[in-house]
């Protein structure tokens, strides 16, 4: 869907990803569109100060031209599930960033709000 039905209304607050999926497809739409608190929001970082991460993603953001994304497989995830894995592929000017991806609800409730936990380290 267009970004105006699909992903603004996740990055206003007026809307929860309802899976995975939808939160990892949000998130590339807010790295492509600079929402920094949204991105916050859906990553903690406990162990990096708050002003540190918002600099590190503006940087990024900014120096990143992201041109597509494409979403390889998904394991569980769901409206009902409380963990999710998502493979994906996004493009940007210069190469393409390979991740495959854990998402976890907040307090391991499937009613909690879904969070990147981070990229898994696959093989050896």
């Amino acid at each position: 869907g267009s970004y105006q039905s699909c992903c603004a209304p996740l990055h206003r607050g007026e809307k929860q990803a309802e899976t995975a999926e939808q939160l990892m497809r949000s998130r590339y739409s807010a790295f492509v569109k600079g929402e920094l608190d949204y991105l916050m929001a859906t990553h903690r970082e406990p162990d990096v100060h708050p002003s540190q991460r918002c600099r590190a993603l503006r940087q990024s953001c900014r120096q990143t031209r992201w041109l597509g994304l494409t979403v390889i497989g998904l394991t569980d995830g769901g409206a009902e599930d409380v963990e999710g894995i998502v493979q994906f592929e996004a493009r940007y000017r210069g190469g393409i960033l390979k991740e495959t991806s854990l998402f976890k609800r907040r307090d391991g409730s499937a009613k909690g709000d879904w969070l990147y936990v981070g990229a898994l380290k696959l093989g050896g």
